[in-house]
């Protein structure tokens, strides 16, 4: 009997920890957290938690023996991890360390730059992670479980989903991906590879379920290119780190119209460690003159941003303001007190390539933003191409691999009952069977505490 638990993503943006159990061989899917629930009780840098008992205590991750650092009996003989966004890959850093990682070679790359780049601290702790990279066409033997990987589309390089084979059948598993991406055909194998397996099972997420904005990275070289075009003054664009494809696209168009590119120290670190993946076509920050690494003003400097300033072409706050139309910067609302020291021109752009706020924490954000940019004159346009799938292509995609009802984030499958761990306040939680039959199992959660050592 094969058994599969929720620990995460299921009826909720994020979180993904899937436990799969065939007899004595145990896998985890994904070893993400939550960031709905974290961000009920935390909000960074202000209020940050202290200890993995915190967060168990809270509820944001599961409490179970042997899953987190220590001795003692571990629960899964390996986790597997589809990319390196942290809704997929945060809680690693609490990993008991007897536990090895499966991950792509990109994914590695891309969560042992970004540890060294993020402030120290129990959650971007690597030290010890038994990391064992994976590509396409590799087979991973767990056991009596064989994981399949097979790469797929997503706003983040180096993404997977995975085919599991157990010793009742098969099993697909789809991380994160999309249909309309500039390597749709990556998702195409992954769909008619799972389609093959003839799965029992099919776990898919659907981020954009109920929603969607049907916009190709084509559509917004085209929109992106418009509107640097006609623009006279600086461009400010807002894009995610890690998502390179949407950098390439601001690249090639700084490139098109004169202009040059002025990334973050922290996106800078990241492109020269992604120059070590050969299956990547990335600018080389180091030696390419269309691209520049922009240097926040402040006193001290941490040890990899001196490298990266060594090591690359830095332009300062008094560059861009003496030569505006000269630049596109990458720029977020964390970066609107150097926009103040470059006191934009009239004639100038921001450019928002990422998500549209979708709660209320991120409405209050981009209303204080909205604020920075009326107060420079900057119009700013919502130019974007999402990395997940889109309801029509989802719904293609599930009757190709196989038919399913569709939930949240992670959760798609055959079956007729969805199930998930529950936070504190449920008597326990739920499994499911590949045969479809729903069982309540023992919590292995904490029961509500009135308060906690946080």
């Amino acid at each position: 009997m094969v058994e599969i638990t929720f620990y995460g993503g299921a009826g909720e943006i994020g979180g993904n920890m899937i436990l799969i159990c065939d007899r004595d061989s145990k896998i985890m899917l994904d070893f993400g957290m939550s960031l709905g629930e974290r961000g009920r009780f935390f909000s960074e840098p202000f209020l940050s938690p202290r200890n993995e008992s915190g967060l168990i205590s809270l509820g944001i991750i599961p409490d179970v023996i042997g899953l987190y650092k220590g001795d003692g009996q571990v629960p899964a003989d390996a986790v597997f991890l589809s990319h390196a966004h942290i809704d997929h890959s945060m809680s690693i850093s609490l990993l008991n360390r007897q536990i090895p990682v499966y991950c792509g070679e990109t994914t590695k790359m891309i969560l042992e730059a970004l540890s060294t780049a993020r402030p120290g601290g129990f959650e971007n702790d690597l030290d010890g992670i038994q990391f064992k990279t994976f590509r396409t066409g590799d087979r991973v033997k767990i056991g009596g479980i064989k994981v399949e990987p097979v790469h797929v589309d997503h706003s983040m390089p180096g993404s997977y989903g995975f085919i599991v084979h157990t010793s009742i059948g098969t099993l697909a598993y789809s991380g994160d991906f999309r249909a309309h991406g500039p390597r749709s055909d990556m998702t195409q194998d992954f769909a008619e590879k799972a389609e093959q397996s003839n799965p029992e099972l099919f776990l898919c997420e659907g981020t954009n379920l109920v929603r969607g904005d049907l916009q190709s990275e084509a559509e917004v070289v085209d929109k992106v290119d418009h509107v640097v075009r006609k623009t006279n003054g600086l461009v400010l664009a807002n894009f995610s780190t890690a998502d390179v494809d949407r950098l390439r696209t601001f690249y090639e168009i700084a490139k098109k119209n004169n202009r040059v590119l002025a990334v973050s120290l922290r996106q800078a670190h990241l492109l020269q460690a992604l120059l070590k993946d050969k299956h990547l076509t990335i600018p080389d920050v180091s030696h390419d003159p269309s691209i520049v690494v922009y240097q926040r003003t402040k006193k001290t400097y941490y040890n990899w941003e001196k490298e990266v300033m060594k090591n690359s072409t830095v332009k300062t706050s008094k560059d861009v303001k003496e030569s505006q139309g000269k630049f596109i910067l990458a720029a977020s609302s964390y970066d609107m007190n150097e926009v103040l020291d470059i006191k934009p021109d009239a004639g100038g752009a921001f450019i928002n390539s990422s998500s549209e706020p979708f709660n209320e924490e991120m409405e209050i954000d981009h209303e204080r933003f909205v604020n920075w940019l009326n107060h420079f004159g900057l119009p700013m346009y919502q130019i974007h191409s999402s990395g997940h799938m889109m309801p029509t292509e989802l719904r293609e995609t599930i009757a190709q691999i196989k038919d399913a009802r569709p939930d949240s984030h992670g959760t798609t499958t055959s079956l007729r009952t969805l199930h998930q761990r529950p936070r504190q306040s449920a008597p326990a939680h739920q499994r499911v069977h590949m045969d479809g039959e729903l069982e309540k199992c023992a919590n292995r959660v904490r029961e509500p505490v009135e308060s906690t050592d946080v």
